[in-house]
């Protein structure tokens, strides 16, 4: 590994609780990066390698050899985009008509109004808009962090650009570093199962219950059922996000469910019931509002596996506050980093949703050290990860970064099987790690939101 890459690997590995000499059988492959004031490919490929030595400790903890493990740098960056080749059809646009960055009175603001009901919160502050020349306007006129406090009040989801030393200084800062980069609590005893893991689909078996979106959640349940979880994903009723379903779930059952309705409850309960992980990426406070606490958890589920993801942290001001990788960036101070360093005239984020995938793979290699540890040690585990924890993760290696291009993608980089999916035929990117011994492959293609029953398959 460079030393970068091996030092962000080293600091995520250490922080899962890793043996330190497992680090010695990642080889990694390729030369190059993405233009970046930060060590975006480094991130990229050591983010993918702890996820990728979580499975060899699993596979070696319950008797298996240790695999050797190889990521291809190239590859885990390109993954950090998007993995789907859409053959004669077209993904949606990222982001809708008014999403993006715009000048204030004192400084840039980022708006995040691709949901319906965001766009809508943010409309209740600045008014009714077509386009952004109409938001460019009303927002000229405002603070900036008395427009991000008014929309955030809304229900709405923005983020006033500051630099690093503005976020080390404010209480959200100050309290996301004082956390963890994973925070690993063991909770109850796991009954005895009768689950050990195959060799070469070492998560086969292992049921994974997701209610996360865009997007670090669903990295980290896309890898979990690349090696063989089976993965249902259930979102509410009205939601969707066109632009990221194809990219995300690969290998999935996705099912709906409305949580504020008896029928739906009943349901859900039943689900988590016989899961052996709940993945969530909702905000910190809301599976208690709807009455999932913790210990309701547990009750309903002994011995779960208990993994949940934020944006902003677990502690301090923010806590609860909605929020995405682009707004983190913006919050963190990476975007103004990117100013500095591209000496630009607007905000310049990382070339990719960089924190978001980082966060996923370090979310699968948190889930699957807790099967580890529930198979070794008789416990359940709960997980807790942050985007503005990985940011740090991140911003502490520096800037002012320097790395030949990689090479352009070429038909080489790319599957050879077909992936027939509900908007058409596509292929993928090869996988970024190879696991000596342990392919990475899915069952299924990539389907729909809400295409399949909220059951277990076999399940009546």
């Amino acid at each position: 590994m460079s030393p970068r890459a091996q030092d962000l690997a080293g600091a995520a590995w250490a922080a899962l609780g890793g043996d330190p000499a497992a680090l010695a059988g990642v080889r990694l492959a390729g030369d190059g990066g993405l233009p970046s004031a930060f060590a975006v490919s480094d991130l990229a490929a050591a983010t993918v390698a702890v996820a990728a030595l979580a499975v060899g400790e699993l596979l070696h903890a319950l008797g298996g050899s240790l695999p050797a493990v190889t990521v291809d740098r190239r590859l885990a960056s390109f993954w950090f985009a998007k993995s789907i080749r859409p053959i004669g059809w077209h993904l949606p646009p990222t982001w809708n008509a008014i999403a993006g960055d715009y000048a204030a009175a004192d400084g840039w603001i980022r708006l995040h109004t691709n949901a319906p009901h965001h766009r809508a919160a943010a409309e209740r502050v600045l008014g009714r808009a077509r386009d952004k020349a109409e938001v460019t306007g009303a927002v000229a006129r405002w603070r900036i962090e008395d427009l991000e406090s008014a929309i955030v009040d809304e229900g709405g989801c923005a983020a006033a650009m500051r630099s690093r030393q503005a976020w080390d200084s404010h209480p959200q800062g100050r309290a996301v570093a004082a956390e963890p980069l994973v925070n690993l609590v063991a909770t109850d005893r796991a009954p005895q199962g009768a689950w050990t893991p195959c060799q070469t689909r070492p998560l086969a078996g292992i049921r994974v219950l997701d209610l996360t979106r865009v997007l670090a959640g669903p990295v980290a349940s896309r890898f979990l059922a690349g090696y063989g979880a089976t993965v249902l994903r259930i979102d509410p009723p009205d939601w969707n996000e066109p632009p990221i379903v194809p990219e995300v779930t690969l290998g999935k059952r996705c099912a709906r469910l409305d949580l504020r309705e008896p029928a739906g409850r009943g349901r859900f309960e039943a689900l988590l019931g016989k899961a052996d992980v709940l993945l969530c990426g909702y905000r910190a406070d809301a599976l208690d509002r709807l009455g999932y606490g913790a210990a309701a958890r547990r009750t309903l589920a002994p011995g779960l596996i208990d993994v949940r993801l934020d944006a902003y942290g677990w502690s301090g001001p923010w806590a609860h506050r909605r929020g995405f990788d682009s707004l983190v960036q913006m919050s963190t101070g990476i975007a103004e980093a990117g100013m500095r360093w591209k000496a630009a005239a607007e905000p310049v984020p990382l070339p990719v949703q960089a924190l978001d995938h980082a966060t996923g793979y370090l979310l699968a290699a948190a889930t699957i050290h807790a099967l580890t540890l529930r198979a070794t040690r008789g416990h359940a585990t709960q997980a807790r990860l942050s985007l503005a924890r990985t940011a740090k993760l991140l911003i502490d290696q520096g800037e002012g970064l320097s790395a030949p291009p990689f090479a352009p993608e070429t038909a080489a980089d790319v599957a050879p099987d077909t992936e027939v999916t509900p908007w058409g035929e596509a292929r993928r990117l090869l996988p970024p790690v190879i696991i000596e011994g342990v392919p990475m492959r899915w069952d299924s293609p990539a389907v729909d939101l809400g295409s399949a029953e909220p059951a277990w398959p076999g399940s009546q």
